[in-house]
């Protein structure tokens, strides 16, 4: 093993030292995995009907270049070497699986239409339907924004009030143990007599699924948090709300992000929920038009959205946590 700087070169590592040949086969396992999957696409006949099987061959095509790209690029930076080094294994998991659906399901029709639809046909309806998804995504991801703000911050509001008074908790404390351990979706019979619309009604729905959670870990962190703390910000003259603003609440950050991301949780199940039942455009609402109609390529086509959607929020919200909790980054894994 050598040492050039501050990096170590080792046999996995390109620049003074070449790789090993465990490694090269690891790194061109996903492009040999691509272009089996397209010699698979182009010569087998298909068994079920689609519109577009030429434009699944160049998006095969175009990855496959995109791949070649990043490997030539590897093998001249170690840092782009190792991060494909550890990506290649799960993205050749992703290209054999995705291999395998289509050949069973558009090469030999073993799974058969309309419940087992073939990737080809689900990037049908991504291409079909971009306009619509887009104005569903859009509406989800405002419901969703909306009713997750206003949850989390009455949430903080009444997790900081039940930690720092006590009258406040003894007051609280039973509607909390109450309402908020009743599923926020079980209340949409009611929500929908008592607000005016669907979608204020939706919003309802998710603030309660975040509120509780928010609510609950806020609290616990402000009641954990150590009195010599406070006794030392006191003693140098440190008023109420200095105390709950720049002591308290800092500390009981860990558990309030915990809290944070059960809400966020539990919004995603009842914003789908809510979309199913209530609302005339979203995600949710765009699952049960298509099932409706049979077409379950596109209930497909808008679960995939929803990963890379929910996915996307929940990775902004991780870096949001290590930036405010920097001595605490990387400790919760995503």
């Amino acid at each position: 093993m050598e040492l050039t700087g501050n990096v170590k070169l080792s046999a996995d590592t390109p620049g003074k030292s070449r790789p090993s040949p465990a490694a090269v086969v690891v790194i061109l396992l996903p492009a040999v995995l691509l272009t089996l999957s397209l010699a698979l696409h182009e010569l087998l006949p298909n068994k079920q009907p689609v519109l577009r099987s030429a434009q699944y061959g160049y998006l095969l095509i175009a990855l496959l270049i995109a791949y070649a790209l990043w490997a030539m690029a590897a093998f001249v930076s170690a840092g782009a070497f190792r991060r494909l080094r550890s990506q290649a294994p799960i993205a050749a998991l992703v290209i054999l699986i995705a291999g395998v659906w289509e050949l069973l399901t558009l090469k030999l029709n073993a799974l058969p239409l309309p419940y087992f639809p073939s990737p080809v046909k689900i990037a049908d309806a991504l291409i079909d339907d971009r306009r619509k998804l887009l104005v569903c995504t859009l509406y989800s991801l405002r419901l969703l924004v909306l009713g997750y703000l206003i949850g989390a911050f009455f949430g903080l509001v009444t997790g900081i009030l039940m930690g720092w008074y006590k009258q406040f908790q003894y007051w609280i404390n039973p509607f909390l143990r109450f309402v908020g351990p009743i599923p926020a979706t079980a209340w949409i019979p009611v929500v929908l007599l008592v607000f005016p619309s669907s979608f204020t009604a939706s919003v309802f729905l998710i603030a309660l699924g975040t509120w509780f959670p928010v609510s609950v870990m806020t609290w616990s962190g402000i009641a954990g948090v150590s009195k010599s703390f406070f006794e030392v910000a006191r003693t140098l003259g440190a008023g109420e709300r200095y105390l709950v603003l720049r002591v308290a609440l800092p500390a009981a950050f860990p558990l309030i992000f915990i809290g944070l991301f059960m809400g966020l949780g539990t919004s995603f199940v009842t914003l789908v929920v809510a979309e199913m039942l209530g609302v005339k455009a979203g995600l949710g609402f765009y699952i049960t038009w298509a099932q409706g109609w049979a077409e379950y390529y596109k209930v497909y086509a808008a679960l995939l959205i929803m990963a890379v959607l929910f996915s996307t929020v929940i990775s902004l919200l991780f870096k949001l946590r290590d930036r405010v909790l920097i001595w605490q980054k990387g400790l919760i894994k995503w």
